[in-house]
């Protein structure tokens, strides 16, 4: 009965070992692939060169068709190359961020919000891959599908789907090569920058910052699973002052809160103006709340932005408030209308 208690054991944690080696995979080797985003219908090829040379991460993502834009970083810098705007956009970035986006890292509290299973061995391109699933018990959040190489443990195929399984995004390696060495040469653009606009955005987020007048900017609910991981304070291309920025998470899923202080005010008796509007994956969700304007944007469904952004609220920093509480399941569905995008 022992054996097969700890053999069970093993038995699940065998799908997060997968994932544990993927996420190592993806940040410690040095590889330049070429991949195809499929994203609302449309298919954009891309090329993406990663290497970690004494402790350093760089990376470079290229469009290869389309727009032509390259997001290039070295450590924590970051910079966007923006050939149909004429713009380079150079900002800070956290040093772990990738540009591929985010993979799934499970721990004991993802677990109890998302049903994680190793589906088995799948032949694909001709290579041999683990199937590993990690879907949403809710509809709060977003699940995947990944077939990880079994040598290298790159994730050859990635589905970002809902809670009924539906493909909503897909990223497919159509080459991958694993290098020894990549020289500086290939981390930078390949496109004439001469002409463009440089808007930069070095400084790091005011982590301290409280709002003049004495305010912070809390939620008060939140859906079941996600916690505040971020409050700060940045200064943002465009804005005439900081603005404020929180970030919740369920430790797979986030949604970034941002409080622009210098929104118009809405005349009393009238509803705040709300807009919405979604991007493939993501989607954000804009209200007005004491004269400003709140912004929820994350690669989750557009019910849970929505809430969190409803639920944002200003609060005198002498008052002891409690830690956002998380709520069970919320009442309704999908929007029913689409307004206008946000600013």
């Amino acid at each position: 009965m022992l054996a097969l208690a700890l053999a069970g054991a093993a038995s699940a944690d065998e799908p997060a070992k997968w994932l544990e080696r993927m996420n190592h995979a993806l940040t410690t080797l040095n590889y330049d692939g070429t991949l195809a985003h499929w994203q609302g219908g449309k298919v954009e090829m891309l090329r993406i060169i990663h290497r970690v040379e004494n402790g350093i991460v760089s990376e470079r993502l290229v469009s290869l068709d389309g727009s032509g834009r390259e997001f290039i970083r070295t450590g924590s810098r970051l910079a966007c190359y923006l050939p149909d705007k004429h713009v380079v956009l150079v900002e800070r970035t956290p040093v772990k961020a990738s540009l591929l986006g985010g993979f799934p890292v499970v721990d004991a509290q993802t677990m109890r919000f998302y049903d994680i299973k190793d589906v088995g061995h799948m032949r694909f391109n001709r290579r041999n891959t683990r199937l590993i699933t990690v879907m949403p018990r809710d509809q709060y959040r977003y699940g995947y599908r990944l077939w990880i190489d079994d040598s290298t443990a790159m994730p050859l195929k990635t589905q970002l789907c809902d809670s009924h399984g539906k493909v909503i995004e897909q990223i497919v390696f159509t080459s991958l090569k694993i290098r020894r060495h990549i020289p500086d040469s290939a981390f930078q653009p390949g496109i004439s920058t001469a002409g463009f606009r440089w808007l930069r955005n070095d400084s790091p987020p005011n982590r301290q910052k409280v709002n003049p007048n004495g305010t912070v900017w809390r939620v008060g609910r939140l859906p079941p699973g996600f916690h505040m991981t971020v409050r700060a304070a940045q200064d943002m291309p465009g804005e005439p002052g900081p603005v404020d920025h929180l970030v919740f998470t369920d430790g797979l899923a986030s949604v970034s809160v941002f409080v622009e202080t210098h929104a118009e005010r809405t005349p009393p008796g009238r509803a705040p103006v709300t807009e919405s509007a979604h991007v493939g994956s993501s989607y954000a969700f804009s209200t007005v709340v004491d004269g400003h304007k709140v912004t929820a944007v994350g690669e989750v469904p557009p019910e849970t932005v929505r809430f969190i952004a409803d639920s944002v609220k200003a609060e005198k920093t002498s008052d002891a408030a409690p830690p956002p509480a998380s709520l069970g399941p919320l009442p309704g569905g999908p929007f029913a209308h689409s307004p206008p995008p946000p600013n």
